[in-house]
Protein backbone atom coordinates (compact mmCIF):
# COMPACT_ATOMS: atom_id res chain seq x y z
CA UNK A 1 0.00 0.00 0.00
CA UNK A 2 1.29 3.50 -0.83
CA UNK A 3 1.57 6.34 1.63
CA UNK A 4 1.18 10.08 1.28
CA UNK A 5 3.92 12.67 1.37
CA UNK A 6 2.84 13.49 4.93
CA UNK A 7 3.37 9.87 5.97
CA UNK A 8 6.70 9.94 4.15
CA UNK A 9 7.82 12.94 6.18
CA UNK A 10 6.78 11.19 9.39
CA UNK A 11 8.94 8.25 8.47
CA UNK A 12 11.75 10.44 7.21
CA UNK A 13 12.03 12.57 10.32
CA UNK A 14 13.42 9.66 12.30
CA UNK A 15 16.43 9.48 10.01
CA UNK A 16 17.58 13.02 10.72
CA UNK A 17 17.37 12.30 14.44
CA UNK A 18 19.21 9.02 14.05
CA UNK A 19 21.91 10.73 12.05
CA UNK A 20 22.37 13.42 14.70
CA UNK A 21 22.82 10.80 17.38
CA UNK A 22 25.13 8.71 15.24
CA UNK A 23 27.28 11.73 14.41
CA UNK A 24 27.42 12.83 18.04
CA UNK A 25 25.81 16.19 17.39
CA UNK A 26 24.61 16.35 21.01
CA UNK A 27 26.39 15.80 24.29
CA UNK A 28 23.87 13.12 25.04
CA UNK A 29 24.86 11.30 21.87
CA UNK A 30 28.55 11.46 22.81
CA UNK A 31 27.86 10.07 26.27
CA UNK A 32 25.65 7.28 25.05
CA UNK A 33 28.17 6.19 22.44
CA UNK A 34 30.39 4.88 25.22
CA UNK A 35 27.67 2.64 26.72
CA UNK A 36 27.05 -0.93 25.62
CA UNK A 37 23.77 -2.00 24.07
CA UNK A 38 21.29 -3.98 26.15
CA UNK A 39 21.34 -7.76 25.90
CA UNK A 40 17.71 -8.40 26.92
CA UNK A 41 14.43 -7.24 25.39
CA UNK A 42 11.72 -4.99 26.84
CA UNK A 43 8.80 -3.11 25.34
CA UNK A 44 6.27 -0.58 26.60
CA UNK A 45 2.86 -0.36 24.95
CA UNK A 46 0.68 2.70 25.60
CA UNK A 47 -3.04 2.41 24.87
CA UNK A 48 -4.55 5.91 24.93
CA UNK A 49 -8.30 6.13 25.56
CA UNK A 50 -9.21 9.41 23.86
CA UNK A 51 -12.12 11.42 25.16
CA UNK A 52 -11.69 10.95 28.91
CA UNK A 53 -12.53 7.47 30.15
CA UNK A 54 -14.99 7.42 33.07
CA UNK A 55 -12.94 5.01 35.15
CA UNK A 56 -15.41 5.40 38.04
CA UNK A 57 -17.32 2.59 36.33
CA UNK A 58 -14.21 0.66 35.32
CA UNK A 59 -13.20 -0.06 38.94
CA UNK A 60 -16.04 0.12 41.49
CA UNK A 61 -16.12 -0.26 45.31
CA UNK A 62 -17.56 -3.73 45.90
CA UNK A 63 -18.03 -4.29 49.63
CA UNK A 64 -21.59 -3.68 50.82
CA UNK A 65 -21.29 -0.30 52.53
CA UNK A 66 -18.87 1.10 49.96
CA UNK A 67 -21.04 -0.07 47.07
CA UNK A 68 -24.18 1.42 48.66
CA UNK A 69 -22.42 4.78 48.89
CA UNK A 70 -21.26 4.47 45.26
CA UNK A 71 -24.77 3.60 44.04
CA UNK A 72 -26.35 6.47 45.97
CA UNK A 73 -23.93 9.11 44.67
CA UNK A 74 -23.64 7.83 41.06
CA UNK A 75 -27.41 7.70 40.70
CA UNK A 76 -28.36 6.70 37.14
CA UNK A 77 -24.76 5.85 36.21
CA UNK A 78 -24.39 3.20 38.92
CA UNK A 79 -23.79 -0.35 37.71
CA UNK A 80 -25.85 -3.09 39.39
CA UNK A 81 -23.89 -4.84 42.11
CA UNK A 82 -24.76 -8.24 40.66
CA UNK A 83 -23.20 -7.28 37.34
CA UNK A 84 -19.77 -6.42 38.76
CA UNK A 85 -16.83 -8.80 38.41
CA UNK A 86 -15.24 -9.03 41.88
CA UNK A 87 -11.50 -8.74 42.39
CA UNK A 88 -9.67 -8.98 45.69
CA UNK A 89 -6.38 -7.03 45.76
CA UNK A 90 -3.58 -8.79 47.62
CA UNK A 91 -3.14 -5.88 50.03
CA UNK A 92 -5.44 -3.31 51.58
CA UNK A 93 -8.27 -5.60 52.64
CA UNK A 94 -10.76 -3.86 50.31
CA UNK A 95 -12.55 -5.54 47.42
CA UNK A 96 -13.49 -3.95 44.11
CA UNK A 97 -15.63 -4.85 41.14
CA UNK A 98 -14.68 -4.47 37.49
CA UNK A 99 -17.15 -3.37 34.84
CA UNK A 100 -19.00 -6.50 33.59
CA UNK A 101 -17.33 -6.20 30.17
CA UNK A 102 -13.87 -6.88 31.64
CA UNK A 103 -14.10 -10.66 31.98
CA UNK A 104 -10.65 -11.21 30.50
CA UNK A 105 -9.17 -8.46 32.65
CA UNK A 106 -10.65 -10.15 35.73
CA UNK A 107 -8.98 -13.41 34.70
CA UNK A 108 -5.61 -11.74 34.16
CA UNK A 109 -5.93 -9.94 37.51
CA UNK A 110 -6.58 -13.25 39.25
CA UNK A 111 -3.56 -14.74 37.45
CA UNK A 112 -1.49 -11.78 38.71
CA UNK A 113 -0.89 -10.54 35.16
CA UNK A 114 -2.87 -7.32 35.61
CA UNK A 115 -2.53 -4.50 38.14
CA UNK A 116 -4.92 -1.66 38.90
CA UNK A 117 -3.63 1.87 39.47
CA UNK A 118 -5.99 4.18 41.34
CA UNK A 119 -6.60 7.93 41.04
CA UNK A 120 -3.68 9.04 38.91
CA UNK A 121 -3.40 12.23 36.90
CA UNK A 122 -1.24 15.11 35.77
CA UNK A 123 0.17 17.09 38.70
CA UNK A 124 2.89 19.67 39.25
CA UNK A 125 3.28 18.56 42.87
CA UNK A 126 1.04 16.96 45.49
CA UNK A 127 -1.94 19.20 46.15
CA UNK A 128 -4.81 19.13 48.65
CA UNK A 129 -8.41 20.20 48.19
CA UNK A 130 -7.81 23.26 50.33
CA UNK A 131 -4.72 24.27 48.36
CA UNK A 132 -6.45 23.74 45.03
CA UNK A 133 -9.50 25.78 45.97
CA UNK A 134 -7.36 28.57 47.42
CA UNK A 135 -4.99 28.55 44.46
CA UNK A 136 -2.09 28.35 46.90
CA UNK A 137 -0.24 25.53 45.09
CA UNK A 138 0.49 25.10 41.37
CA UNK A 139 -1.87 22.94 39.32
CA UNK A 140 -1.83 21.80 35.68
CA UNK A 141 -2.74 24.18 32.88
CA UNK A 142 -6.36 24.13 31.69
CA UNK A 143 -7.69 21.25 33.73
CA UNK A 144 -10.74 19.54 32.21
CA UNK A 145 -9.72 20.57 28.66
CA UNK A 146 -9.44 17.65 26.23
CA UNK A 147 -6.65 19.13 24.12
CA UNK A 148 -4.55 20.29 27.06
CA UNK A 149 -4.94 17.14 29.12
CA UNK A 150 -4.27 14.85 26.16
CA UNK A 151 -1.09 16.83 25.54
CA UNK A 152 -0.05 16.84 29.19
CA UNK A 153 -0.55 13.08 29.54
CA UNK A 154 1.57 12.51 26.45
CA UNK A 155 4.29 15.04 27.19
CA UNK A 156 4.52 14.61 30.95
CA UNK A 157 4.68 18.40 31.26
CA UNK A 158 1.64 19.82 33.13
CA UNK A 159 2.40 23.53 32.71
CA UNK A 160 3.37 25.25 29.46
CA UNK A 161 3.70 23.91 25.93
CA UNK A 162 5.99 21.04 25.00
CA UNK A 163 6.81 19.60 21.57
CA UNK A 164 8.23 16.30 22.81
CA UNK A 165 6.58 13.38 24.54
CA UNK A 166 7.78 11.40 27.51
CA UNK A 167 8.31 8.29 25.38
CA UNK A 168 10.27 10.31 22.83
CA UNK A 169 12.49 11.83 25.51
CA UNK A 170 13.01 8.39 27.02
CA UNK A 171 14.13 7.19 23.58
CA UNK A 172 16.52 10.16 23.38
CA UNK A 173 18.17 9.09 26.60
CA UNK A 174 18.28 5.37 25.77
CA UNK A 175 19.06 5.27 22.06
CA UNK A 176 22.32 3.45 22.75
CA UNK A 177 20.59 0.27 23.97
CA UNK A 178 19.65 -0.73 20.42
CA UNK A 179 23.10 -0.07 18.96
CA UNK A 180 24.15 -0.66 16.23
CA UNK A 181 20.57 -0.61 14.91
CA UNK A 182 19.28 2.83 13.96
CA UNK A 183 15.70 1.63 13.53
CA UNK A 184 13.39 3.96 15.52
CA UNK A 185 12.85 2.89 19.13
CA UNK A 186 9.32 4.32 19.18
CA UNK A 187 6.54 3.28 16.82
CA UNK A 188 3.01 4.61 16.48
CA UNK A 189 0.31 2.52 14.83
CA UNK A 190 -2.25 5.32 14.93
CA UNK A 191 -0.67 8.27 13.16
CA UNK A 192 1.59 10.93 14.57
CA UNK A 193 1.72 11.50 18.31
CA UNK A 194 3.61 13.93 20.52
CA UNK A 195 3.95 11.04 23.01
CA UNK A 196 6.42 9.39 20.65
CA UNK A 197 8.42 12.44 19.52
CA UNK A 198 11.78 13.30 21.06
CA UNK A 199 14.42 15.96 20.60
CA UNK A 200 16.90 13.68 18.84
CA UNK A 201 14.60 10.81 17.95
CA UNK A 202 11.35 10.54 16.06
CA UNK A 203 8.96 7.63 15.72
CA UNK A 204 8.12 5.46 12.78
CA UNK A 205 4.44 5.46 11.87
CA UNK A 206 3.02 2.14 10.69
CA UNK A 207 -0.45 1.64 9.24
CA UNK A 208 -1.96 -1.55 10.73
CA UNK A 209 -2.22 -4.36 8.20
CA UNK A 210 -0.39 -2.49 5.45
CA UNK A 211 2.99 -2.81 3.80
CA UNK A 212 4.78 0.52 3.81
CA UNK A 213 5.87 1.89 0.44
CA UNK A 214 6.07 5.19 -1.44
CA UNK A 215 3.77 6.26 -4.24
CA UNK A 216 5.10 4.89 -7.51
CA UNK A 217 7.22 2.07 -6.06
CA UNK A 218 5.28 -1.20 -6.02
CA UNK A 219 7.92 -3.90 -6.55
CA UNK A 220 7.32 -4.51 -10.27
CA UNK A 221 10.17 -4.13 -12.85
CA UNK A 222 9.17 -0.58 -13.86
CA UNK A 223 8.92 0.47 -10.21
CA UNK A 224 12.28 -1.11 -9.42
CA UNK A 225 13.89 0.86 -12.25
CA UNK A 226 12.23 4.02 -10.98
CA UNK A 227 13.48 3.29 -7.46
CA UNK A 228 17.01 2.69 -8.69
CA UNK A 229 16.97 6.03 -10.52
CA UNK A 230 15.62 7.76 -7.45
CA UNK A 231 18.38 6.30 -5.27
CA UNK A 232 21.02 7.42 -7.75
CA UNK A 233 19.61 10.95 -7.72
CA UNK A 234 19.86 10.99 -3.94
CA UNK A 235 23.62 10.39 -4.18
CA UNK A 236 24.12 13.42 -6.45
CA UNK A 237 26.27 16.06 -4.75
CA UNK A 238 24.73 19.46 -5.46
CA UNK A 239 27.17 21.24 -3.19
CA UNK A 240 24.31 22.56 -1.05
CA UNK A 241 24.44 21.24 2.51
CA UNK A 242 20.68 21.52 3.04
CA UNK A 243 19.93 19.45 -0.08
CA UNK A 244 22.56 16.92 0.94
CA UNK A 245 20.97 16.58 4.39
CA UNK A 246 17.51 16.15 2.87
CA UNK A 247 18.84 13.49 0.48
CA UNK A 248 20.44 11.64 3.39
CA UNK A 249 17.14 11.68 5.28
CA UNK A 250 15.26 10.31 2.29
CA UNK A 251 17.89 7.62 1.62
CA UNK A 252 17.79 6.43 5.21
CA UNK A 253 13.97 6.38 5.13
CA UNK A 254 14.05 4.11 2.09
CA UNK A 255 16.44 1.83 3.95
CA UNK A 256 14.25 1.72 7.07
CA UNK A 257 11.13 0.89 5.11
CA UNK A 258 12.95 -1.81 3.16
CA UNK A 259 14.25 -3.30 6.41
CA UNK A 260 10.78 -3.27 7.97
CA UNK A 261 9.03 -4.74 4.94
CA UNK A 262 11.64 -7.48 4.59
CA UNK A 263 11.35 -8.40 8.26
CA UNK A 264 7.55 -8.51 8.19
CA UNK A 265 7.47 -10.46 4.93
CA UNK A 266 9.77 -13.17 6.31
CA UNK A 267 7.92 -13.59 9.63
CA UNK A 268 5.60 -16.47 10.45
CA UNK A 269 1.97 -15.46 11.10
CA UNK A 270 0.98 -15.58 14.76
CA UNK A 271 -1.64 -18.15 15.71
CA UNK A 272 -3.31 -15.79 18.20
CA UNK A 273 -6.60 -14.50 16.80
CA UNK A 274 -7.18 -10.79 17.32
CA UNK A 275 -10.63 -9.18 17.23
CA UNK A 276 -11.28 -7.35 13.97
CA UNK A 277 -11.75 -3.99 15.66
CA UNK A 278 -9.77 -0.78 15.41
CA UNK A 279 -7.91 -1.35 18.68
CA UNK A 280 -7.63 -5.08 17.97
CA UNK A 281 -5.92 -4.42 14.63
CA UNK A 282 -3.59 -1.85 16.17
CA UNK A 283 -2.46 -4.25 18.88
CA UNK A 284 -2.10 -7.01 16.28
CA UNK A 285 0.25 -4.76 14.31
CA UNK A 286 2.28 -4.06 17.45
CA UNK A 287 2.53 -7.79 18.11
CA UNK A 288 3.85 -8.28 14.57
CA UNK A 289 6.46 -5.56 15.09
CA UNK A 290 7.55 -7.21 18.33
CA UNK A 291 7.78 -10.54 16.52
CA UNK A 292 10.41 -9.15 14.11
CA UNK A 293 12.43 -7.38 16.82
CA UNK A 294 15.46 -9.57 16.12
CA UNK A 295 15.51 -8.78 12.42
CA UNK A 296 15.29 -5.08 13.25
CA UNK A 297 18.02 -5.31 15.88
CA UNK A 298 15.80 -4.04 18.69
CA UNK A 299 16.44 -4.53 22.41
CA UNK A 300 14.02 -1.82 23.53
CA UNK A 301 10.81 -0.64 21.87
CA UNK A 302 7.96 1.70 22.79
CA UNK A 303 4.60 1.60 21.04
CA UNK A 304 1.64 3.97 20.89
CA UNK A 305 -1.90 3.03 19.92
CA UNK A 306 -5.27 4.51 20.78
CA UNK A 307 -9.00 4.20 20.63
CA UNK A 308 -11.63 6.92 20.98
CA UNK A 309 -15.24 7.50 21.88
CA UNK A 310 -14.79 8.02 25.62
CA UNK A 311 -16.20 11.57 25.75
CA UNK A 312 -19.41 10.29 27.33
CA UNK A 313 -21.50 13.38 28.00
CA UNK A 314 -24.54 11.33 27.02
CA UNK A 315 -25.62 7.67 27.06
CA UNK A 316 -22.53 6.60 28.97
CA UNK A 317 -23.73 3.16 30.04
CA UNK A 318 -24.68 2.27 26.47
CA UNK A 319 -21.41 3.63 25.11
CA UNK A 320 -19.30 1.68 27.60
CA UNK A 321 -21.24 -1.46 26.69
CA UNK A 322 -19.73 -1.05 23.21
CA UNK A 323 -16.26 0.27 24.03
CA UNK A 324 -15.25 -1.85 27.00
CA UNK A 325 -15.75 -5.30 25.40
CA UNK A 326 -13.56 -4.18 22.47
CA UNK A 327 -10.86 -3.08 24.90
CA UNK A 328 -11.12 -6.24 26.98
CA UNK A 329 -10.89 -8.59 23.99
CA UNK A 330 -8.04 -6.68 22.34
CA UNK A 331 -5.98 -6.54 25.55
CA UNK A 332 -6.45 -10.26 26.14
CA UNK A 333 -5.52 -11.19 22.56
CA UNK A 334 -2.41 -9.05 22.81
CA UNK A 335 -1.36 -10.69 26.06
CA UNK A 336 -1.93 -14.12 24.48
CA UNK A 337 0.23 -13.09 21.51
CA UNK A 338 3.09 -12.02 23.78
CA UNK A 339 2.82 -15.35 25.57
CA UNK A 340 2.89 -17.15 22.21
CA UNK A 341 6.12 -15.31 21.37
CA UNK A 342 7.58 -15.97 24.81
CA UNK A 343 7.87 -12.26 25.65
CA UNK A 344 4.95 -11.82 28.06
CA UNK A 345 7.47 -11.00 30.82
CA UNK A 346 9.17 -8.50 28.53
CA UNK A 347 6.16 -6.47 27.37
CA UNK A 348 4.20 -4.16 29.65
CA UNK A 349 0.94 -2.65 28.38
CA UNK A 350 -0.74 0.29 30.10
CA UNK A 351 -3.57 2.77 29.65
CA UNK A 352 -3.60 6.57 29.44
CA UNK A 353 -6.58 8.88 29.01
CA UNK A 354 -7.33 12.61 29.03
CA UNK A 355 -8.89 12.39 32.50
CA UNK A 356 -11.68 10.56 34.28
CA UNK A 357 -15.15 12.07 34.58
CA UNK A 358 -17.35 13.48 37.29
CA UNK A 359 -18.70 10.96 39.74
CA UNK A 360 -22.00 12.84 39.74
CA UNK A 361 -24.25 12.10 36.80
CA UNK A 362 -24.77 14.88 34.26
CA UNK A 363 -27.87 15.43 32.17
CA UNK A 364 -28.38 13.01 29.32
CA UNK A 365 -27.11 9.97 31.18
CA UNK A 366 -23.47 11.00 30.97
CA UNK A 367 -20.75 12.69 32.98
CA UNK A 368 -18.55 15.75 32.66
CA UNK A 369 -14.78 16.24 32.47
CA UNK A 370 -12.84 15.57 35.66
CA UNK A 371 -9.27 14.78 36.79
CA UNK A 372 -7.79 11.72 38.52
CA UNK A 373 -8.50 8.34 36.90
CA UNK A 374 -7.86 4.62 37.32
CA UNK A 375 -5.74 2.54 34.93
CA UNK A 376 -4.88 -0.99 33.82
CA UNK A 377 -1.27 -2.26 33.61
CA UNK A 378 -0.80 -5.68 32.01
CA UNK A 379 2.06 -8.15 31.55
CA UNK A 380 3.80 -11.03 33.27
CA UNK A 381 6.43 -8.66 34.71
CA UNK A 382 3.64 -6.70 36.42
CA UNK A 383 3.07 -7.36 40.11
CA UNK A 384 -0.53 -8.14 39.33
CA UNK A 385 -3.48 -9.08 41.47
CA UNK A 386 -3.19 -5.83 43.39
CA UNK A 387 -4.32 -2.21 43.43
CA UNK A 388 -1.67 0.51 43.61
CA UNK A 389 -1.98 4.13 44.60
CA UNK A 390 -4.76 5.40 46.84
CA UNK A 391 -8.42 4.98 45.93
CA UNK A 392 -10.30 8.27 46.43
CA UNK A 393 -12.79 8.85 49.19
CA UNK A 394 -16.13 8.60 47.40
CA UNK A 395 -17.77 11.73 48.76
CA UNK A 396 -19.02 14.70 46.74
CA UNK A 397 -17.30 17.73 48.19
CA UNK A 398 -15.13 15.38 50.25
CA UNK A 399 -11.36 15.51 50.89
CA UNK A 400 -10.46 14.19 47.43
CA UNK A 401 -12.96 16.26 45.44
CA UNK A 402 -11.68 19.35 43.64
CA UNK A 403 -15.21 20.76 43.78
CA UNK A 404 -18.54 19.15 44.62
CA UNK A 405 -19.20 16.86 41.65
CA UNK A 406 -16.57 14.17 42.19
CA UNK A 407 -13.58 15.45 40.26
CA UNK A 408 -10.94 13.47 42.13
CA UNK A 409 -7.67 15.22 42.91
CA UNK A 410 -5.00 12.67 41.90
CA UNK A 411 -3.18 10.97 44.75
CA UNK A 412 -0.49 9.70 42.34
CA UNK A 413 1.02 11.66 39.46
CA UNK A 414 1.61 10.78 35.84
CA UNK A 415 5.31 11.39 36.59
CA UNK A 416 5.30 8.56 39.14
CA UNK A 417 3.23 6.28 36.90
CA UNK A 418 5.45 6.76 33.84
CA UNK A 419 8.72 6.80 35.81
CA UNK A 420 7.82 3.41 37.30
CA UNK A 421 7.43 2.10 33.76
CA UNK A 422 10.64 3.84 32.70
CA UNK A 423 12.65 2.31 35.55
CA UNK A 424 11.49 -1.17 34.54
CA UNK A 425 12.37 -0.30 30.93
CA UNK A 426 15.95 0.29 32.05
CA UNK A 427 16.22 4.07 32.40
CA UNK A 428 18.69 5.34 34.98
CA UNK A 429 17.47 7.66 37.77
CA UNK A 430 19.24 10.57 36.08
CA UNK A 431 17.40 9.80 32.84
CA UNK A 432 14.04 9.72 34.62
CA UNK A 433 14.77 13.05 36.29
CA UNK A 434 15.48 14.57 32.87
CA UNK A 435 12.45 13.02 31.18
CA UNK A 436 10.04 13.98 33.99
CA UNK A 437 11.02 17.45 35.21
CA UNK A 438 8.57 17.44 38.15
CA UNK A 439 9.40 13.95 39.41
CA UNK A 440 11.46 15.30 42.31
CA UNK A 441 8.34 17.04 43.67
CA UNK A 442 6.82 13.71 44.73
CA UNK A 443 7.73 11.54 47.72
CA UNK A 444 8.56 8.47 45.63
CA UNK A 445 9.44 7.95 41.98
CA UNK A 446 8.33 4.31 41.88
CA UNK A 447 4.80 3.11 42.60
CA UNK A 448 5.92 -0.52 42.77
CA UNK A 449 3.52 -2.15 40.31
CA UNK A 450 6.25 -3.66 38.12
Amino acid sequence: MSISRREFMRLSCYSLAAASVANGLTRLGLINSTVHAATDYKALVCVFLFGGNDSNNMIVPYDSAAYANYASLRSGLALPHTSLLPVAPATGGVNYGLHPAFKNMQGLFNQQKLALLANTGVLVQPITRAQFQAGSAPSPTNLYSHADQQSEWQTGVPVGSQNTGWAGRLADRMSFVNSPSVFPMVASVNGSSVFATGLTSSPISVIPGSQTSFDGFYGDPVSNARLSAMQQLLTFDSGASLIKSANNVTSQSFAVMAQLNEALASSTPLSTVFPNTDIGNQLKQIAQLIQVRGALGMNRQIFFCSTGGFDTHNAELETHAQLYPNLDNAFYAFYQATAEMGVDSSVTTFTHSDFSRTFQEASGGGSDHAWGSHHFIMGSAVKGGNLYGTFPTIALGGPDDAGDEGRWIPSSSLDQYAATLGAWFGAAPSDLAAVFPNLANFPTSNLGFV
